[in-house]
C-alpha cells in the first residue's frame, strides 16, 4: 500500500506574509509574496538583507498585518545557488582557522574568542562571530584579512548563549541542548523562578554550560504558580484529619502539603486541608450578628434556630415580615403620590382666605351705616404684616363738606347786621 501524497495548501499572498529562516535555529522573518503565489513551505527563497541577499528557507505563513511594512521576496532560489550554497559552506571551517591564526599573529587579540565563521549563499560576504568582554578593535585585522581575502568581512558580536548553541553539546540533564536542538529565542530567565520552584540556589544547580540562568528553569513557573495558589503558605496553622497543625513544606506537583501534628510529619492532600483562619473569622462574623441594621437592631447571625422547625418558623415570620413591609411601602408610596394634590389644594386655600382678609365689606358698611364708634369700617382692616391700615376718607364726608363750604361762600356780607337789628 503507498502512501498519498499531502496535498499542498496554497495560501492568499494578499492576505498572507511567508516566514523565512536563515539558519536552523534563527528567527523568523516575514516577506511579502505577491510574484510568487505558489509558494510552499520548504521552498529556498533569496530576500534582501542589512547583511545583503541572503538564502533562507519558507517555514509557514502568517496572516498580514497593516501596522508594519514587509520586504518583498527577490527570487526563488535555483538548483546552482543551492550547489553554490554548499560549497561555500564548505568553506566556513577553513575561513574561521584562517581568522584565529591572523589574530594571533596580529596580536592584541587574546581575550576574544572567534567561535564560527559564515559566508553568503554566493561567498561575496563573510561574518566571523566572536565573544569578548573586553574592548575590540576590529582595525588591525580587519586589514590583514583582506590581504588574502576577497569577500565583504564583517564581525559581530554574541553572547554566552549564543555561543553555546553553536557549539552545541550535552546539557546537565545528560541529553542535548536545548538552544542548539529546538529554542529559536531566548526568553528572561530569573532567579525568582528558581525559587518558586523550590530548586536549591547552588550555581552548579541552576547554571548551565553558558554560565548563565538554565532555559529550563522557565518551562515549568507557570505551572508552579498556578499551583501555589491553591495551596497554603508555609507555617501557616491549618485543619487536618490528624489535627491541628503548622505547614513545613510545600508540594506544588503533588498538590499537598507537610504538617507538623504534635511533633509528627504527615503529607495532606489539598482537598483535605481546612484553612482555620478563614473558617474561624467566618464563625465570629457569623455570630457578631447582621450589620446591615444602623441601629445594631438586627441579630439574625446571633439567634439562629437550631432545630428543623425553628428554621421553619424562622422563615415563616420572615416571609410575614416582608409582606407586611412590602404593605407599608405600597401605604407610603400611595401617601407620597397624594401629597402633591393636597399640597396644592391647601395652597389654593391659604390664597383664597388671604384675598378675603385684604378686600374691605363695603356691603357691611353701607347696610350698618358704619361702626359703634363712628369710624369709617375700613379703619378695622389689618395688613399681613400685623400693622393697621390708616382710615380713608368717606367719599360722601367730601361732598358734604364740599357743599357747606359752598354755602358759606354764597352768603351775603349784610345778614349779620340785619340779624342783629331784627334781634
Amino acid at each position: 500500500m503507498t502512501a498519498q501524497p499531502t496535498p499542498l495548501i496554497i495560501y492568499d499572498p494578499s492576505h498572507h506574509v511567508a516566514g523565512v529562516r536563515f539558519q536552523k535555529l534563527g528567527k523568523l522573518y516575514h516577506f511579502v509574496y505577491d510574484e510568487y503565489p505558489y509558494l510552499n513551505t520548504g521552498d529556498f527563497v533569496i530576500v534582501e538583507t542589512v547583511r545583503g541577499q541572503q538564502m533562507g528557507q519558507v517555514i509557514g505563513f502568517v496572516e498580514r498585518t497593516n501596522e508594519r511594512e514587509y520586504k518583498d521576496i527577490l527570487r526563488i532560489a535555483t538548483p546552482r545557488d543551492l550547489l553554490l550554497k554548499q560549497q561555500w559552506e564548505a568553506k566556513e571551517v577553513e575561513a574561521l582557522i584562517d581568522c584565529r591564526d591572523t589574530a594571533a599573529q596580529v596580536g592584541g587579540y587574546r581575550n576574544v574568542k572567534f567561535v564560527k565563521a559564515e559566508y553568503s549563499f554566493n561567498g561575496a560576504n563573510l561574518t566571523l562571530m566572536y565573544q569578548t568582554d573586553d574592548e575590540f578593535n576590529p582595525a588591525p585585522l580587519f586589514k590583514a584579512l583582506r590581504k588574502h581575502n576577497t569577500a565583504n568581512i564583517d564581525f559581530r558580536q554574541i553572547g554566552p548563549r549564543d555561543v553555546a548553541r553553536i557549539m552545541g553539546g550535552q546539557g546537565a540533564c545528560g541529553g542535548p541542548r536545548c538552544c542548539s536542538t529546538f529554542l529559536t529565542d531566548f526568553s528572561p530567565v530569573s532567579i525568582k523562578m528558581a525559587k518558586t520552584q523550590g530548586i536549591p540556589l547552588n550555581p552548579t544547580e541552576i547554571t548551565g554550560m553558558c554560565g548563565r540562568l538554565r532555559c529550563c528553569l522557565i518551562y515549568e513557573y507557570e505551572q508552579y504558580v498556578e499551583a501555589r495558589k491553591q495551596l497554603p503558605r508555609r507555617n501557616k496553622v491549618v485543619g487536618t484529619p490528624h489535627g491541628e497543625g503548622r505547614v513545613i513544606e510545600i508540594f506544588p506537583l503533588r498538590d499537598g502539603v507537610n504538617v507538623v501534628v504534635e511533633e509528627q510529619v504527615h503529607f495532606v492532600p489539598r482537598e483535605e486541608i481546612v484553612p482555620l483562619e478563614e473558617f474561624r473569622a467566618l464563625q465570629d462574623k457569623a455570630a457578631a450578628g447582621c450589620s446591615k441594621n444602623e441601629t445594631g437592631a438586627c441579630d439574625c447571625g446571633a439567634r439562629r434556630p437550631k432545630s428543623a422547625q425553628q428554621d421553619l418558623n424562622a422563615a415563616l415570620e420572615m416571609a410575614h415580615g416582608v409582606a407586611e413591609a412590602g404593605e407599608a411601602e405600597d401605604g407610603i408610596e400611595d401617601a407620597v403620590a397624594e401629597a402633591p394634590a393636597a399640597e396644592e389644594e391647601h395652597s389654593d386655600k391659604g390664597k383664597r382666605s388671604r384675598r378675603r382678609k385684604r378686600r374691605p365689606d363695603h356691603r357691611a358698611s353701607s347696610t350698618t351705616g358704619g361702626t359703634a364708634t363712628g369710624e369709617h369700617p375700613a379703619a378695622n382692616v389689618t395688613h399681613s404684616e400685623g400693622t393697621t391700615r390708616p382710615p380713608k376718607p368717606s367719599k360722601e364726608r367730601g361732598e358734604r363738606g364740599s357743599r357747606t363750604h359752598r354755602r358759606r361762600r354764597s352768603r351775603p356780607k349784610g345778614g349779620a347786621s340785619e340779624g342783629g337789628s331784627s334781634e
